[in-house]
């Protein structure tokens, strides 16, 4: 992998982690286009992915600190209560990590997985959205869990996250449209959304490091390193545009942009 290639697939991972339209689909195509070996790719994306979790912590620092001094207090408030609630929607994600692993990886070479996903993806968005907007007009106020989403919805998001793990399936927009559709009100749905995914890539960036997968990489230092400030500063900017977005905007034309994307990758390895 050269360095412009490294800059490209960084500036693809940084701006498609948080729009809902699967970054790890993205790259997957990206990869492909660009003529890039899968040899040492998944280290790439582990660090380029390493990249869009510092750019969340950058965006989140208040929140984040807010949460760890309310945490540290050792007693049972809203910070504790959000904190237990994203460990919760952990679990799904670390017993694949755990017991699917070489699975999930041999599907970053399937082109055609990727087609599929996305479009499952899109389904997932157009659906959500048209149920949040329907629930805006009927969902009576005063009736929101604590920090605006409940135990179980924490957990089925967490499952939204575990699937996540396929290519071309989008974490952002599976989490978010799995929030959206257990009732997770929409200002509420994109924090944890991102929030979640903190600890879980920072932990397998981790795991390679230790494990010596990182030097292990066919992929240079150089590459490596122009794909990390690639997707931080692509991802900084796509994760402010993102919470914006869910907030305000319908996510039916990311839904759209999905099925085209993922239609088009479906004739392409079919023909």
């Amino acid at each position: 992998m050269t360095w412009l290639q490294a800059l490209l697939l960084g500036l693809i991972q940084g701006l498609t982690e948080f729009l809902p339209v699967s970054s790890s689909g993205h790259l997957t195509i990206g990869r492909e286009i660009l003529g890039v070996e899968a040899s040492g790719d998944l280290v790439f994306e582990v660090v380029v992915h390493a990249a869009t979790v510092l750019a969340t912590i950058v965006v989140f620092r208040k929140e984040i600190w807010r949460l760890l001094c309310g945490l540290f207090k050792f007693r049972y408030n809203d910070e504790t209560d959000y904190v237990l609630k994203i460990f919760l929607s952990m679990i799904p994600v670390l017993f694949v990590g755990l017991f699917l692993k070489d699975k999930v990886e041999a599907l970053f070479s399937s082109l055609l997985v990727v087609g599929v996903a996305l479009l499952v993806t899109a389904l997932l968005l157009f659906f959500s959205d048209r149920a949040s907007q329907l629930r805006k007009e009927t969902l009576p106020s005063g009736i929101a869990p604590r920090n605006g989403i409940s135990w179980w919805q924490a957990f089925v998001i967490g499952i939204g996250q575990a699937f996540a793990v396929i290519p071309g399936l989008s974490r952002s927009g599976t989490t978010i449209s799995t929030g959206l559709l257990c009732g997770v009100r929409r200002e509420s749905v994109a924090q944890f959304s991102f929030l979640m995914v903190l600890i879980p890539i920072l932990g397998e960036a981790f795991l390679d490091l230790v494990g010596g997968d990182m030097s292990a990489s066919a992929v240079g230092a150089l590459p490596l390193a122009v794909g990390f400030i690639a997707a931080f500063c692509s991802g900084l900017f796509a994760c402010k545009v993102m919470i914006a977005l869910v907030k305000k905007a319908r996510l039916t034309w990311f839904a759209l942009y999905c099925a085209i994307v993922g239609l088009l990758v479906i004739l392409f390895t079919i023909f």
